[in-house]
């Protein structure tokens, strides 16, 4: 490809809506145009890289013995009915209605159509385990879409769907999976920890996440490990072991009394005034899950994780409540406490829920739903609360203690880029989607999912490897392998040497780009640099003397050597990633 008739207009400053590396290095380096909120247009070079991340994803999912098909982008809503999905899925779910007043939505996902299909297809056990795999645009209606291609409303995904006779052969494939996706990612140039995860909207009850780590800003989750075991969790399904509680070794509280508590709306302001530790005092916190109002329970010096808590009463949408809201809630309830000073006891018809923290407070201090008042030396029986459940919902911190060997957990940020799901008969069962076995008895498959984002894993290549300057490609997904740059295209020596060099590189199958524009220098390089190829070409000068510049982008690195010897570099690299 000759650079004057590339597709690409590259930008002198970056998008002004762009928040993460790399949404503002592919606008900027002309990858990406955006259409409207969370919508993109995927240009030339992005397309050539995101065709490149599907070819890998092709080639490890056949050699684990997936096959391939297509599914509809819309689909209708009798079978997400079925499923129970239509209303449990939320407002992601992009509905509409067809010329005859049929409703359909938009597949942010294909979990019903798969298990029809299987349904229709597959009869008998002999049939089975079969896993079936497709790469398709999805769309998901974010109420916040944000940093670019990492969280868009359209995207691209492969997802698989494996069927299975038993729990054993569903594990089977799922170990098989995480194998492949571990395959694919080293090949993209991605490290990544496999993470256990929340399982969301999808279900099943066993999840792992696959997550690029990074100390960008565009890390959407934090990441729980521990470095002396195999340990690793996203936020939302962490957990851990607490250190004991601070008290000091001092008895605090002689009774349970209500004590003046002026002013005290915070924690920390409750904490100074009686002069205790944050493990003393119980913290009741305000939620709307689906449109009712939640009690969630904890020891006022951890955070509730809003996932964990959603999952605990089953709900779809969470928010912290509103000040009106909760003033409503009061005045239902007869009191007029304002935040800070609320707690549960004496409420009629609230849902109320405790972490497990809960469970082992004693003589501790909680709001009782009068203003400037606290309820001291209390325990959890003085609170009238008449049926309270314990979950885990605490936001796990780094330092606390890993589950699994006791060690103090790190933390840092990850990008999702793959997931694998053992839904278990979550769809069969209420789609009816069953096989006969060996018996001739009628069973629901044992399903499992597997899903890795293909624009996210290219966006996430961007924010592992840039600099100041652009993108750093990975060889294997990188649009072009590599571009010669003729310093002066009215020098003929460096033009005949520049277009030999050219020709010779797409002769043996390297993807070559020649800058062949009237442009400066340096127009030339920041252009290479900015847009990524990983081999750069530099036919200036040095020509006379027979040498030529060979630099390596990911690296940085500049020589001097022979034309012919840059060539078999570049073919040589090639080769390997083939």
């Amino acid at each position: 490809m000759k650079m004057s008739k590339l597709f690409v207009q590259t930008m002198r400053e970056f998008p002004s809506d762009a928040e993460v590396v790399s949404h503002k290095m592919l606008a900027r380096a002309g990858y990406i145009r955006k259409l409207t909120s969370g919508v993109y247009n995927y240009l030339p070079l992005m397309w050539r890289v995101l065709k490149k991340v599907e070819n890998i994803v092709r080639d490890e999912m056949d050699k684990a013995g997936a096959q391939e098909l297509l599914m509809p982008f819309v689909q209708p809503k009798e079978l997400w009915v079925e499923s129970g999905r239509w209303e449990a899925y939320g407002k992601e779910l992009m509905r509409l209605k067809d010329r005859h007043n049929r409703e359909m939505c938009l597949g942010p996902t294909h979990e019903e159509i798969i298990t029809a299909i299987a349904r229709d297809g597959l009869k008998s056990y002999k049939q089975l385990p079969v896993n079936l795999y497709q790469i398709q645009s999805k769309f998901r209606d974010e109420v916040r879409p944000r940093f670019g291609l990492l969280r868009g409303r359209e995207f691209i995904m492969k997802d698989a769907y494996s069927f299975s006779t038993s729990q054993e052969e569903l594990e089977a494939e799922y170990k098989n999976m995480w194998q492949a996706y571990t395959n694919i990612f080293n090949r993209c140039g991605l490290a990544t920890k496999a993470v256990q995860s929340d399982s969301g909207a999808i279900g099943g009850n066993v999840s792992h996440e696959f997550m690029v780590i990074t100390d960008t800003d565009a890390g959407e989750n934090d990441v729980f490990y521990c470095d002396d075991c195999d340990y690793a969790a996203n936020s939302n399904h962490a957990i851990s072991t607490l250190p004991d509680a601070v008290t000091d070794g001092k008895e605090y509280f002689q009774k349970a009394e209500i004590v003046d508590t002026p002013n005290t709306h915070s924690i920390e302001e409750l904490s100074a005034f009686l002069n205790i530790p944050s493990t003393l005092i119980l913290k009741s916190l305000i939620y709307i899950i689906d449109k009712k109002p939640v009690m969630a329970l904890i020891r006022a010096d951890k955070q509730i994780e809003e996932t964990k808590l959603l999952n605990a009463i089953g709900g779809v949408e969470i928010r912290i409540a509103t000040s009106p809201e909760i003033e409503e809630l009061m005045t239902e309830n007869g009191f007029n406490a304002i935040p800070g000073f609320i707690g549960p006891k004496g409420f009629k018809n609230l849902t109320i829920v405790a972490d497990n923290t809960v469970k082992d407070l004693k003589n501790f201090v909680v709001g009782i739903n009068q203003n400037d008042v606290h309820y001291v030396g209390a325990n959890l029986e003085d609170l009238d609360i008449s049926e309270l459940k314990y979950f885990d919902l605490r936001l796990v911190e780094a330092g606390e203690y890993c589950p699994q060997c006791g060690k103090p957990l790190k933390v840092t940020r990850g990008i999702e880029v793959g997931n694998i799901f053992q839904l278990g008969t979550k769809y069969s069962k209420p789609m009816n989607a069953v096989y006969l076995d060996a018996d001739g008895k009628a069973k629901p498959y044992i399903m499992g999912c597997y899903g890795i984002g293909i624009s996210r894993t290219a966006a996430a290549a961007v924010e592992a490897h840039h600099d100041d300057w652009g993108i750093k490609w990975p060889l294997a997904i990188a649009p072009y392998h590599v571009i010669v740059v003729p310093v002066s295209t009215k020098d003929e020596q460096q033009m005949s040497v520049a277009e030999k060099m050219y020709k010779e590189l797409l002769a043996n199958g390297v993807e070559a780009v020649l800058d062949d524009r009237d442009e400066r220098p340096g127009v030339k390089f920041k252009d290479a640099d900015l847009i990524g190829f990983p081999y750069r070409i530099t036919v200036g000068k040095t020509i006379a003397e027979g040498n030529v510049e060979f630099v390596t982008r990911a690296t940085g690195e500049k020589i001097t050597i022979k034309p012919e010897d840059a060539v078999n570099a570049v073919i040589d690299a090639v080769k390997k990633i083939k």
